[in-house]
C-alpha cells in the first residue's frame, strides 16, 4: 500500500471514529442518509435505485471500489466529496441533492425532469414541459396528482372540469350515463368538447368524425371500410387484409399486439394498437365472450295496401309464395344484385324497386343497432364456441319508422314490412358453421358469393351453411388463415309472423379485451396503492392508483390543516406525523 493511500484509510477511520463518537455524545449532526419514515428500526430508505438497504456500517475498505455493498448509499468508484456521493458513499445533499443511480458511475444533479422528485420539486415526470400534470417547474398543475416519488401525474378527481391524465371529458360531475362516466372516459356516442359543460351526441352519418367515432362517410352502408356506426371495418380481398388498427380484427402474423375495436388511448390497447402497461389484456379467441354484438341495419317501409301513401313498396304486403333465384350469385358492390330482370318474378316487381330494400331512398326510414348473439354452453355448462339469436317475435321497428310517424298501421300490434342486413367478420379455419331460421326472405353470402337462399314471403324456414368439407373451401374461394365475411340479408314482406334465429358456430377471430388493474385491489407496479375505490382526497388513495394529498408527502396542505411537511412520516424531528410542529 502507498503512503498516500494509507493517509486516505487513516482519514476515513478517523471520519468515521469522530462519527461515532459525535452518535454517542448525542451530537446534532444530521444524518448524511435520511430516515425513511419507518421509525428507530427500520431500515433508512436509499435514493440512489441500487438493493442496499441502507443497514450495517460501511467498509473502509468498500466505499469507493464501485460496488454498492452493505451500508453504502452509493459508490460512484472514488473518494472524493463534492460529486454527488461523499468519501463515506453517502449521497451528498446540495441545490435539490444528487441522484446515484449506477454503482462505479458519476452521480448527477437532481434536476426537474428528471424523473426523481428533489427536495424542492412538488413533483418530477420525466420532462420539463408543461400541461401534463407537472410543470417545467416542477410544480403541480391544477386538476392533477403527482407520484410522491416522481413519475407520471394522473387526474386528481372525476367531476372538477379540469381535462387530466387519462380522462377523455369532463362534465363537472362524476356520474355515468351522461356521455361522460364515472372515470371521466367517452362513452359511446357522445362527445364532451368542453370541460364543465354537458356532453351531447354525436351523429353517425353527417360525415364529421366527433367524440367516439373512428370515421363517418356520411351512409348506412356497410363493408365500405367505415360502418354505419362509424366504426372501422376490416379491409380485405379474397382473404388478404390490410391491418387497420380499430377494426376488431388482429390478423394472422399481424404486427398488431391488440385491437380492441377503437382508437382511444389509456384503455389497455392504444391508438397504435400497442399494448399499454396497468392493464390485463386477453385475445378473447382463447377465451370466448359471454355475448358478440354485430352491427345491424334496418330499413322500414310502408307495405302495399296502404293507398294512400306515395311512399308504398309494391314489393311489401302483396304476394306470397317461396321464390328461389331472386339475386345472383354474387354480391355486386356489397349488394345482393337482382336477378329476374326481364323475367316473370312471383313476389317482387323489378330491379329498381328491389335495389331500394338494402339501400336508403325516399321509400325508407333507417335504423342502425347491433345484433347481441350470446354464447351457448354444452352440458357440463362449459362455454361453446357457438352464438345465436333467436326471437321468434322479430319486431325491432315497433314503435318507430312509418308506423311511428303515422303513415302506416301497425298491424296486431307490430311494424310489419322492414328488411335486415348484418355482416361479420372470420379467419377460416374449416370449422365454421351458419345456421338460419327465418321469414320472408333470407340470403347468405360468404366472401361475396351466395351460400344460402331462402328467397320469398314464407313461413319461417331453415338453412344451414357448412365450411367444414374441403369443397366448401374451393366453392367460396376460402384457405385457411384467411379472413372472409359472412353477410345476411333478410327481408320480412308479409303481416303474419316474424322469426329471426341466427346461429355462428366457430367464427372466431382474434380480438383484445383489456381491463385495468387499478381498481382491482391489489397494489401492482408501478401503482403506488389501490383500495379497489381509490376515490382520490386528502390521505386517500386516488384515481390512476397513486396516493391523493398527505402528511409526508414535503407539500405543506394548508387547507387540511397541516402547517409543516418534511417529507417523511417521522415523528422524532421538528415536523410530527401529523404534520405539526413539533414540540419538546
Amino acid at each position: 500500500m502507498s503512503e498516500s493511500q494509507c493517509s486516505s484509510r487513516l482519514s476515513r477511520l478517523a471520519a468515521l471514529s469522530l462519527l461515532l463518537i459525535l452518535a454517542a455524545c448525542g451530537s446534532d449532526i444530521v444524518d448524511p442518509k435520511p430516515d425513511g419514515g419507518g421509525g428507530p428500526n427500520t431500515p433508512d430508505a436509499s435514493t440512489d435505485g441500487g438493493t442496499d438497504g441502507g443497514t450495517g456500517p460501511v467498509d473502509p475498505e468498500d466505499c469507493g471500489n464501485g460496488t454498492l455493498q452493505a451500508g453504502e448509499m452509493c459508490d460512484d468508484g472514488n473518494l472524493n466529496d463534492g460529486d454527488g456521493c461523499s468519501s463515506l458513499c453517502a449521497i451528498e445533499t446540495g441545490e435539490n441533492g444528487w441522484i446515484c443511480r449506477t454503482p462505479g458511475q458519476p452521480c448527477m444533479r437532481n434536476v426537474c425532469g428528471d424523473g426523481v422528485r428533489g427536495a424542492k420539486e412538488a413533483c418530477d415526470d420525466f420532462n420539463a414541459r408543461s400541461g401534463d400534470g407537472c410543470s417545467a417547474t416542477c410544480t403541480v398543475e391544477s386538476g392533477w396528482n403527482c407520484p410522491s416519488t416522481g413519475g407520471n401525474c394522473q387526474a386528481a378527481q372525476c367531476g372538477d372540469a379540469i381535462v387530466a391524465g387519462d380522462e377523455e371529458c369532463e362534465d363537472g360531475n362524476a356520474a355515468a350515463g351522461d356521455g361522460c362516466s364515472a372515470t371521466c372516459r367517452l362513452e359511446e356516442g357522445f362527445k364532451c368538447p368542453t370541460p364543465g359543460q354537458a356532453c351531447s351526441r354525436t351523429t353517425c352519418g353527417d360525415r364529421k368524425v366527433e367524440g367516439t367515432e373512428q370515421c363517418d362517410d356520411g351512409n348506412n352502408d356497410m363493408g365500405d371500410g367505415c360502418s354505419p356506426l362509424c366504426k372501422r371495418e376490416p379491409s380485405c380481398t379474397n382473404g388478404n387484409c390490410t391491418a387497420i388498427c380499430g377494426d376488431n380484427l388482429i390478423l394472422p402474423g399481424s404486427t398488431e399486439e391488440c385491437d380492441d375495436g377503437n382508437v382511444r388511448d389509456n384503455d389497455g390497447c392504444s391508438s397504435q394498437c400497442k399494448l399499454e402497461s396497468g392493464f390485463q389484456c386477453k385475445q378473447i379467441e382463447s377465451e370466448p365472450p359471454p355475448e358478440v354484438k354485430i352491427p345491424v341495419v334496418y330499413r322500414d317501409f310502408i307495405g302495399n295496401d296502404q293507398t294512400g301513401q306515395a311512399q308504398r313498396h309494391t314489393d311489401f304486403e302483396n304476394k306470397n309464395g317461396s321464390e328461389k333465384g331472386i339475386v345472383k350469385e354474387d354480391l355486386v358492390n356489397n349488394k345482393p344484385a337482382y336477378a329476374k330482370a326481364g323475367v316473370t318474378s312471383s313476389t317482387t316487381h323489378g330491379e329498381a324497386l328491389f335495389n331500394q330494400w338494402y339501400t336508403d331512398s325516399a321509400r325508407s326510414k333507417t335504423y342502425v343497432e347491433q345484433l347481441t348473439l350470446t354464447q351457448e354452453k354444452d352440458g357440463q355448462g362449459k362455454p361453446t364456441g357457438t352464438y345465436v339469436f333467436s326471437n321468434s317475435n322479430f319486431f325491432p321497428l315497433d314503435k318507430k319508422g312509418w308506423v311511428a310517424s303515422g303513415n302506416e298501421p301497425e298491424r296486431s300490434g307490430h311494424n310489419f314490412s322492414f328488411t335486415s342486413e348484418v355482416r361479420y367478420w372470420f379467419e377460416y379455419k374449416g370449422t365454421e358453421k351458419l345456421s338460419f331460421t327465418g321469414d320472408d326472405d333470407v340470403w347468405v353470402f360468404v366472401n361475396k358469393k351466395l351460400a344460402l337462399d331462402l328467397g320469398g314471403v314464407h313461413s319461417a324456414e331453415n338453412g344451414t351453411v357448412d365450411l367444414t368439407p374441403a369443397s366448401a373451401a374451393t366453392k367460396y374461394n376460402l384457405r385457411k388463415g384467411g379472413v372472409y365475411e359472412a353477410v345476411v340479408f333478410q327481408a320480412e314482406r308479409h303481416t303474419n309472423a316474424s322469426n329471426y334465429r341466427l346461429t355462428l358456430a366457430n367464427f372466431t377471430t382474434k380480438r383484445t379485451e383489456c381491463t385495468s388493474s387499478c381498481g382491482d385491489g391489489q397494489v401492482q407496479p408501478p401503482e403506488e396503492c389501490d383500495t379497489g375505490t381509490n376515490p382520490g382526497g386528502y390521505g386517500q388513495c386516488a384515481p390512476g392508483c397513486i396516493w391523493g394529498p398527505r402528511c409526508g408527502d414535503g407539500v405543506v396542505q394548508e387547507a387540511f390543516g397541516e402547517s409543516c411537511d418534511d417529507g417523511n412520516g417521522d415523528n422524532d424531528d421538528l415536523c410530527s406525523n401529523t404534520c405539526k410542529p413539533r414540540i419538546g
